[in-house]
């Protein structure tokens, strides 16, 4: 009741008056039925500029990290995420991991849709990074079908650190639904989820149309800090370090049709 309420009475009247978002493709989201949206990472905002353009709710998968904070504070962010449908999952380790894709069933199960972000965390240039197995397993586990999402312009409005977003144009575009009943029962076969994730985020990205980058987001932002000169003096001669990029795949066609399945993640 609550989220209703606070999707009806508050984000969608803001939200469509602030920024007039432009919905593509929301035929292929079912009325009625279990379905997982997948979608691309880019912003805070992504949170709820999405779900506003459902007419059905949307559970999310939310780090129990904002669902914790103390104070007033926290106790406003804990709200706001209950009110936008965010399920609090642990995410530290691999019983974690395993409570995450068992609490997101439970949300199949009832015949609900389920929210999710393949690439695990924002991204933190814009771009459109790999997918992590775990929609994978979930789509296979529960046989609904992937409908692929692209927020567009989010990042533009919100990049990470920018605390109130700017207005700017935003379309969200959803794709045909993904059926992956070819392999019902092979959902502990990691080819198989390497592959099936492969397949989600290329559609992803022909919605999007970002630059693809076959690293996961969390090991280049963490390989983007690494290498970053320390404020202060240059260290040296030259006076600076050096960035690395990850490698753009060539053909993301490729892993799409199955090609990458034997990389393991």
């Amino acid at each position: 009741m609550f989220y209703f309420a606070f999707k009806s009475v508050v984000l969608v009247p803001l939200l469509r008056w602030l920024f007039r978002p432009r919905v593509e493709g929301l035929q292929h989201v079912p009325p009625t039925g279990a379905a997982i949206i997948a979608g691309n990472h880019l912003s805070f905002s992504d949170h709820f500029m999405m779900p506003v353009m459902v007419k059905r709710r949307i559970s999310f998968l939310a780090k129990q990290e904002y669902f914790t904070v103390p104070g007033l504070k926290g106790r406003l962010t804990a709200a706001f995420f209950r009110g936008i449908g965010a399920i609090p999952v642990d995410r530290s380790g691999k019983q974690a991991a395993q409570a995450a894709v068992d609490t997101a069933l439970g949300v199949l199960e009832r015949g609900e849709l389920l929210g999710i972000y393949p690439e695990g965390t924002r991204s933190h240039d814009g771009r459109l990074y790999k997918g992590k197995v775990g929609v994978a397993t979930m789509a296979l586990a529960s046989g609904a079908p992937v409908i692929p999402c692209a927020m567009i312009g989010t990042f533009e409005a919100q990049p990470t650190g920018r605390r109130l977003p700017r207005l700017v144009p935003i379309t969200i575009r959803f794709g045909e639904p993904l059926d992956f009943s070819r392999y019902a029962g092979m959902h502990d076969q990691r080819a198989v989820l390497r592959a099936v994730t492969d397949e989600i985020m290329y559609a992803i990205l022909k919605l999007s149309e970002q630059e693809y980058v076959d690293t996961y987001a969390a090991e280049a932002k963490a390989a983007l800090h690494a290498v970053r000169p320390p404020a202060g003096p240059p260290a040296g001669p030259t006076g600076g370090g050096r960035t690395w990029g990850a490698r753009p795949v060539a053909d993301p066609a490729h892993r799409a049709r199955g090609g990458g399945a034997s990389a393991a993640a």
